[in-house]
């Protein structure tokens, strides 16, 4: 742990003479939102984010509400977008259609949930392929993201991406990582410097080896965890001044109750998610101070 927090402390000083450049555009997860896309976005608005990420609405009518709510309050657009069938063709099919539907509402970026964990390298490699086509045509970024269940469920499985598929960019989620291999990853430092270097997006929420999402990243049992996930972080910036890139994207992505843990018998999430997903955003401003 003090090898730990000596390169925070170096990197922290590294970042005070590069990270200046790099623009960074916060978005605000709608996950759990239960309010009306007006008042939604309102009050993301209020809170200085620059835009909001969320699966593209399939009702026509919903749709027009989120565009007309974002449009109102100058807020950018992130979308998700992923596939389903029972089988390998269909769900390369929906993908497909549903990458289309996404690159019709011209969002800032797309951010992919990609194939299965369980289906073959190849299978895989062709969705991946499939989206930078959509990609290029475009000419929308569409990363891919670290997530249970996908093709990039783990550190070791996305390493073989990585070396393979030279044009793949991913949408850095590492808690699912912390989660998968019951660890902070302390083994795996060449897999994860690779992916961070493949970074191109950044899904903030703090996991731990016991589970995806700690219930407070302001509680103080969680200092060394929060700290950890900000030394990657502070590594993805530092990555893209060195490689002289002008943009990052970070979505503050703290779950609802469910995902965010409960009190038994009740189901009382034990904290409030709009507060952690705004805490996230003052941390990161303070941080990255442009």
């Amino acid at each position: 742990m003090k090898q730990l927090l000596v390169f925070i402390l170096c990197m922290n000083s590294f970042l005070s003479l590069t990270a200046q450049h790099v623009h960074i555009k916060y978005y605000c997860t709608n996950w759990g939102n239960t309010d009306s896309w007006d008042k939604f976005c309102l009050r993301v608005k209020n809170a200085g984010y620059d835009g909001v990420e969320a699966w593209l609405p399939s009702n026509p009518s919903e749709r027009k509400e989120m565009v007309d709510a974002l449009h109102k309050y100058g807020l950018g657009l992130g979308l998700l977008s992923g596939g389903s069938g029972e089988t390998f063709e269909e769900y390369k099919k929906s993908f497909k259609h549903n990458l289309d539907e996404a690159i019709q509402a011209k969002p800032d970026f797309i951010n992919c949930h990609t194939g299965k964990d369980y289906y073959s390298f190849d299978q895989n490699k062709a969705l991946i392929e499939l989206a930078y086509a959509t990609k290029t045509k475009s000419q929308i970024p569409i990363y891919h993201e670290t997530h249970r269940g996908r093709f990039s469920f783990a550190a070791h499985v996305t390493k073989e991406y990585l070396e393979k598929i030279p044009q793949l960019r991913l949408a850095l989620d590492i808690s699912h990582w912390c989660n998968v291999h019951e660890s902070m990853l302390s083994d795996q430092t060449e897999t994860v410097r690779a992916a961070l270097s493949r970074t191109e997006h950044i899904h903030a929420r703090i996991g731990h080896p016991e589970g995806p999402q700690v219930n407070d990243p302001a509680a103080p049992e969680w200092k060394q965890i929060v700290a950890q996930h900000l030394a990657w972080w502070d590594t993805v910036v530092a990555m893209h001044k060195e490689n002289g890139a002008k943009l990052l994207t970070i979505t503050t992505e703290f779950g609802p109750a469910g995902y965010l843990p409960t009190l038994p018998f009740t189901q009382q999430p034990v904290a409030d998610q709009w507060s952690i997903n705004v805490y996230m955003l003052n941390l990161f401003k303070h941080r990255y101070k442009e």
